[in-house]
């Protein structure tokens, strides 16, 4: 029986659950980590890649407090590009192209290698549970295993069903099986459950496309990281390539749509607004005539392409003809069909913000199980809760990050607060406060947190003060030394701003929008005494460059989170009987009971919950 003793049990080996495991182990839990197949830890289902538009913020943001889904990508990358270079650096996003079998190796590493992190290949069919708390897990081979607490990372594989046309069956991913039990059981203890969808597109053999029709898509010339550790940077690259939908295609879609079970009907679960398959696509936007795919690579040393915008559910047949008649592909094999999956989720409402769930102490959720889609998304509830597993059981404060501290805490109160009806994304624009949460400074704001919590090594926290005061020295020399006219007048004309007649200061050389910091380094060879050659300069001269460029935004940005703080820093117990206070709305008082806001601020971004109901609460609590 010791020998099934834990003190953390992770249910599922995706993203969610290796950075569970690993953090809660790291922490100084010990920790089983329960997989249906040890082949296939942190799989990429879907796209070979991490990051995007505010999906990479959120991997430096898990890096920052000690994660490893960063690292894994360094390791892993063939391809980097930063999105959205010509808009403001609040919407500058790293985005790297994985080698598929390279990620989940990197992963399966680092969990062979965690101090007090065991792995066992089994299938979770129900939790034990006693008393309104949760002690442990039953397994389809017949054993149970004991722990102090339960994060459940299932993924799409609760009930999983796959569709292909008119042909379903059973299965978490394809070729894989899926979990049944733990759903039934949570509805019966009083669980709300719904259904969503998700899909895949189809996988080609490279060796039968011709690229010299489609569009070369190169990485960034010089490609950063994701991780603020030492990872290697990549030296070579593999090109990702444009191709096109026509009218011609959409034609021989729509002929399967008699068979498609999205139309027809046969899936019941809610689609993803923001990627949706190619056929929700040509149906919703029937005016344009055609629609732009990605053609990217699985690997470095495998020729399978994962054809991004082309997820389909429609019968096989549609699918290989629609495919043939895009210019490229004329000739193309597949090695896999795209096909949709239904799953179940528990709208996160039924959640704490350390994501513990409110109906069974010491149960945590993370993932899609919670009705997000992403890698990223859900290793950065992974990662939280993890944490909040190992401070329960030792009678530690949750950790919660605000939304004005990481994009991460954006999504968990979004999840918790607001709940989601369909697949949840993260985007920039979902963050009240994005100039303070950019990509550069996520270990500025996070790092120190990370320390505290054991994630983040004393080394590392002291790297980053040295980083943090090289680049107020930066800044207090821009601010406070001049340039010469005959050093910068080049530069100047060259960018097509007004040269100077007299010395100026860098400062407001710098703050000239046709001037980057590279035209002055290249300028005044001297300013790269500033920075040592044993640190990331590319990485510290950007940072110093967007604090003195934006320093007004950034400055504006902060005394309106330091205003919202307010609401946040007033307690609301969870106890709390609002049907007591009449002067609330009906609604109000049906939404507060239900979601049973930690603070005063979480109570305000309530669908529901108006400011008037927020005033009569303040009256009430200050009574």
């Amino acid at each position: 029986m010791e020998n099934n003793k834990y003190d953390v049990i992770v249910v599922g080996a995706g993203h969610a659950g290796c950075e569970a495991a690993v953090a809660a182990s790291r922490l100084g839990s010990k920790v089983l980590l329960i997989t249906m197949n040890l082949n296939l830890v942190a799989q990429m289902s879907c796209n070979p890649a991490m990051g995007g538009i505010a999906k990479g913020q959120i991997v430096r943001e898990i890096d920052a407090l000690g994660g490893f889904s960063g690292i894994v990508t360094d390791k892993s990358m063939i391809q980097f590009r930063m999105l959205n270079r010509s808009k403001g650096p609040a919407m500058w996003s790293p985005r790297a192209q994985s080698d598929r079998m390279l990620f989940s190796q990197c992963w399966r590493e680092i969990i062979e290698n965690t101090d007090n992190l065991f792995m066992r290949q089994d299938s979770v069919v129900s939790l034990l549970i006693e008393g309104g708390k949760v002690n442990g897990v039953s397994t389809l081979s017949g054993q149970k295993y004991f722990s102090k607490a339960v994060v459940l990372t299932n993924g799409t594989f609760l009930n999983g069903k796959i569709h292909i046309g008119r042909i379903s069956f059973s299965g978490g991913r394809i070729g894989e099986s899926n979990s049944k039990g733990i759903t039934e059981q949570l509805v019966e203890v009083g669980f709300e459950s719904l259904r969503m969808k998700t899909g895949t597109p189809v996988r080609v053999d490279g060796r039968t496309i011709d690229f010299s029709k489609l569009e070369e898509q190169l990485g960034d010339a010089e490609p950063q990281k994701f991780s603020y550790t030492n990872t290697e940077p990549l030296k070579k690259q593999r090109s990702c390539y444009l191709a096109y939908t026509s009218d011609k295609v959409h034609d021989i879609l729509r002929e399967g749509f008699k068979d498609s079970p999205l139309f027809q009907g046969i899936i019941k679960g809610v689609g993803p607004r923001y990627c949706p398959s190619i056929e929700d696509k040509i149906e919703r936007f029937s005016d344009k005539n055609r629609h732009q795919l990605f053609v990217e690579p699985e690997g470095w040393k495998t020729n399978e392409y994962y054809i991004n915008g082309f997820s389909s559910s429609l019968p096989e047949d549609i699918q290989i003809d629609a495919l043939r008649n895009i210019d490229g592909f004329e000739n193309a094999e597949i090695l896999k069909p795209g096909y949709a999956i239904e799953y179940d989720y528990f709208p996160p409402t039924q959640l704490f913000p350390s994501l513990e769930t409110k109906l069974i102490s010491n149960l945590f959720f993370a993932g899609q199980i919670n009705g997000t889609t992403g890698y990223e998304e859900a290793a950065s509830q992974g990662l939280m809760a993890g944490i909040n597993a190992h401070r329960k059981i030792n009678n530690l404060s949750d950790f919660v990050l605000k939304r004005s501290e990481a994009y991460i805490g954006v999504l968990i109160d979004d999840l918790v607060t607001k709940g989601t009806d369909e697949p949840y994304r993260m985007f920039t624009s979902r963050a009240e406060y994005r100039i303070l949460l950019r990509q550069d400074n996520a270990d500025v704001r996070l790092t120190p947190l990370g320390f505290k919590l054991g994630l983040i090594s004393e080394e590392r926290k002291n790297q980053l003060e040295r980083k943090k005061e090289t680049i107020n020295n930066i800044i207090h020399f821009f601010k406070n030394n001049s340039v010469e006219p005959f050093e910068i007048n080049a530069v100047l004309q060259k960018r097509e701003t007004d040269e100077i007649n007299q010395k100026m200061r860098f400062y407001n050389i710098i703050l000239r929008p046709q001037i980057d910091i590279k035209d002055m380094l290249t300028a005044i060879p001297k300013l790269n005494n500033l920075v040592s050659s044993d640190q990331n300069q590319n990485e510290i001269w950007e940072a110093a460059e967007i604090l003195m460029k934006y320093e007004g935004y950034i400055n504006k940005e902060k005394e309106l989170a330091d205003k919202m703080s307010k609401l946040e820093n007033v307690e609301l117990h969870l106890n709390f009987d609002y049907n007591k206070i009449k002067s609330l709305s009906t609604e109000a008082r049906q939404k507060l009971t239900k979601i049973k806001p930690r603070t005063l601020g979480q109570a305000s971004r309530i669908s529901g919950v108006s400011p008037s109901d927020i005033s009569v609460l303040m009256v009430y609590l200050g009574r």
